[in-house]
């Protein structure tokens, strides 16, 4: 089991810079926590991939942080990216048809239910993986990889050891805060996905299982055979948020395992203690 440090120089370079307060990335908390998200995956069966960042100060860590995981229907993330992202140039508009529907629907059955023909419908109308992977790459995002549509993707095997279609969990934080710092969607764009991502009606067994009832959390999920990922924000008591990713390959129970990680990183993070020295740091 790796325990990737210091997070903050790996966010680098996958399209973010160095994070606005060092100290934090590597304060005694966040080492502790690191700790015991490591004891925790080691104690499970099958693999899991952890990173988690605080949009606010930046504070981070991670597990198998650098190690690539299937994305399996998080993808579907950089694909609704790709289409906001024509959007905001004025190419694309949201009342677009879109295999005979509205874009803005067809977005909505992909994200909120992760249904597989609706985001290969959108797929194409972006022009493909390809595209997709040219904006990762123009952004930096090293680490994410978009080989295949999604049918061609249910149609292959071996999910556990694939190569294609793969990303790290940090390089999914990465793209997560990108979204969310509007550096390269607009806060409009970014707001209507973040709408479809609070409905989420597939991950209710994992990122929000054991969190306290009425978290905000705007996820997307991903499966395959032996894979089992979720993705996204979890909004603090005092309402800053952090993004997460969390990939599980092989073993058993990998929902509750996902879900015993989340809540791990939502009582550190939203430790009273720490926000205090939080505030501290940004006043000084």
């Amino acid at each position: 089991m790796r325990i990737i440090l210091p997070f903050r120089f790996l966010l680098a370079g996958v399209g973010i810079g160095l994070l606005s307060t060092p100290a934090m990335a590597t304060s005694s908390d966040l080492v502790t926590l690191e700790n015991e998200l490591r004891t925790l995956v080691g104690g499970r069966s099958g693999e899991y991939g952890v990173a988690a960042l605080d949009l606010r100060d930046g504070a981070s860590v991670a597990v198998n942080g650098d190690i690539a995981f299937a994305m399996a229907s998080t993808v579907k993330l950089a694909i609704a990216a790709v289409f906001l992202a024509d959007v905001d140039a004025g190419r694309r508009s949201l009342d677009d048809h879109v295999a005979g529907r509205p874009a803005s629907g067809v977005m909505e059955l992909m994200i909120v239910r992760s249904d597989n023909q609706a985001a290969d419908q959108l797929l194409a109308a972006v022009g493909g993986p390809g595209v997709v992977q040219q904006w990762l790459d123009a952004h930096g995002f090293a680490g994410i990889r978009v080989d295949r549509t999604i049918a061609q993707l249910l149609r292959e095997r071996g999910h556990l050891a694939d190569v294609k279609d793969v990303a790290t969990p940090i390089a999914m934080v990465a793209l997560l805060s990108r979204l969310e710092d509007a550096t390269v969607l607009t806060a409009r764009s970014s707001g209507f996905l973040f709408g479809l991502m609070r409905r989420c009606s597939t991950g209710t067994r994992r990122i929000r299982a054991l969190l306290p009832p009425g978290t905000t959390v705007e996820d997307k999920t991903g499966t395959l055979d032996g894979v089992t990922n979720d993705v996204g924000f979890i909004t603090m008591p005092d309402g800053h948020r952090v993004a997460i990713a969390i990939f599980a390959r092989g073993g058993r129970d990998r929902q509750p395992g996902i879900a015993a990680i989340a809540r791990l990183v939502y009582d550190r993070f939203a430790d009273t203690t720490r926000n205090a020295l939080a505030v501290f740091m940004d006043l000084r």
